[in-house]
C-alpha cells in the first residue's frame, strides 16, 4: 500500500497539517519539525501527492503547452526544451495538440478543465487570436514563435521572420543567382507572409533578378516534396528560400529525385537549423534560429506572470544567422 502523510505523521510524531505545511511551498513550518518530517518521509519513501496540495495552495503548477504542428521534426527539440526547462523550475508541462483548431474559445474551454496556472502557444502557424483568447480569458499567457508587434497585446517572444527573408535573398544575391524563388508552408501563417514579404522588399530592388513563389500546404517533408516535384515539371528557380527547414530537405529530396545536382543545378537554403540539417546527406546551408534562448524567455516570462511581475506584455526578438553548408553555390 502506498504511504499516506498520516503514516509520515505518525512517524514524525508531529500533526498531519504540520506534515501538509512541509510540503507545501512558501507555508511556515519550524526547522526542527521540517527536518523530523523529511527523515520519516525519506525513511518511508514517501511522496506528497501534487493534486492534493493544488487544493491547499490553489496552484496546479500545470502549464499548458499549446502547438498544432506535429508533422515538423523541428518541434521536437522545442517540446523537449520546453518540458524539460518546465519541469526544472517545478512546474508541470500539459502538452496540448490544436492541430486542425480554428476555434480558440475551444482551447480555452480544454485547458480551463486542467485549471491550468499558465499556458505557452508554442507555434509559428497558430493564429495570434489563441494566445489573445486566453487573455482575454485571465490566464497567464506567453506567444512563443508568435508575430512582432510594436504594441503585443500578449508577451510574444521569438524572431524577426521578415528579417530572415531579406537574409535570405541577400544570400541568394551575393552568390550570383538570376532565378530565385520562395518556397513558403502554409500561405496563411503569420511567418509564411512574413517571411516572403521580407523575401521580395530586398528583391524588389533587383529588377534584373527572375523572382518567383509558392507554397506548400504545411511546413512538413512531404509538402515540401510535393511542391517542389510539381515546381521541377516547369521552369524551375536556380535556387530556392524554403521558408523551414523540413520543407527545404523535401525540396532536396525531390530534386534528387529528378536527376538534379544540388547545389550544381538548383540551390536551397532553409530556415531553424534544425539537427538533422547538419546530415552529411543533407548538409543544409540554413538560418539559424536560437531556440534555446527563445524557450529560456518563455519560460521567464509565463513565470513572472505567475508571480505577478511583467505583467505589461512586450515582444522579445532573437537574432539570427546565417549558417553556411553545402546546398548553395559558393560566393561569387
Amino acid at each position: 500500500m502506498s504511504v499516506t502523510l498520516k503514516d509520515v505523521a505518525e512517524l514524525a510524531g508531529v500533526s498531519r497539517s504540520a506534515v501538509s505545511r512541509t510540503f507545501t511551498e512558501g507555508a511556515s513550518v519550524s526547522a526542527k519539525t521540517r527536518k523530523k518530517v523529511e527523515k520519516a518521509a525519506d525513511s518511508l519513501g514517501y511522496q506528497p501527492n501534487a493534486l492534493a496540495s493544488s487544493l491547499t495552495t490553489g496552484r496546479t503548477k500545470l502549464i499548458g503547452l499549446v502547438a498544432n504542428n506535429f508533422h515538423n521534426p523541428f518541434f521536437l527539440q522545442v517540446f523537449d526544451l520546453f518540458t524539460r526547462g518546465l519541469q526544472d523550475r517545478g512546474l508541470r508541462p500539459l502538452l496540448v495538440n490544436l492541430s486542425e483548431e480554428t476555434d480558440p474559445m475551444n482551447s480555452v474551454r480544454l485547458l480551463r478543465q486542467y485549471s491550468v496556472d499558465g499556458v505557452i502557444v508554442a507555434s509559428s502557424t497558430l493564429s495570434p487570436d489563441f494566445a489573445h483568447a486566453f487573455r482575454d480569458a485571465g490566464v497567464p499567457v506567453v506567444h512563443s514563435f508568435g508575430r512582432f508587434a510594436a504594441s503585443p497585446r500578449v508577451h510574444i517572444v521569438g524572431i524577426d521572420n521578415a528579417e530572415c527573408g531579406r537574409m535570405a535573398a541577400r544570400t541568394l544575391i551575393d552568390r550570383g543567382y538570376e532565378r530565385v524563388a520562395f518556397l513558403g508552408g502554409p500561405e496563411s501563417a503569420t511567418s509564411t507572409q512574413d517571411r516572403i514579404a521580407g523575401f521580395l522588399e530586398v528583391l524588389d530592388r533587383h529588377p534584373e533578378i527572375d523572382v518567383s513563389h509558392s507554397f506548400a500546404s504545411n511546413y512538413s517533408f512531404d509538402a515540401g516534396r510535393v511542391e517542389m516535384t510539381k515546381l521541377l515539371m516547369t521552369d524551375p528557380a536556380e535556387a530556392y528560400f524554403c521558408g523551414d527547414d523540413v520543407i527545404a530537405i523535401g525540396a532536396l529530396s525531390a530534386a534528387q529525385s529528378a536527376g538534379l545536382r544540388v547545389p550544381q543545378d538548383v540551390g536551397l537554403i532553409g530556415l531553424n537549423d534544425m539537427e538533422m540539417t547538419r546530415w552529411e546527406n543533407i548538409n543544409l546551408t540554413t538560418i539559424h534560429q536560437p531556440i534555446p534562448q527563445i524557450i529560456q524567455s518563455s519560460i521567464e516570462l509565463v513565470i513572472a506572470m505567475l508571480n505577478g511581475d511583467h505583467t505589461t506584455p512586450e515582444a522579445r526578438l532573437y537574432p539570427c544567422e546565417i549558417v553556411e553548408r553545402g546546398t548553395l553555390r559558393a560566393l561569387a
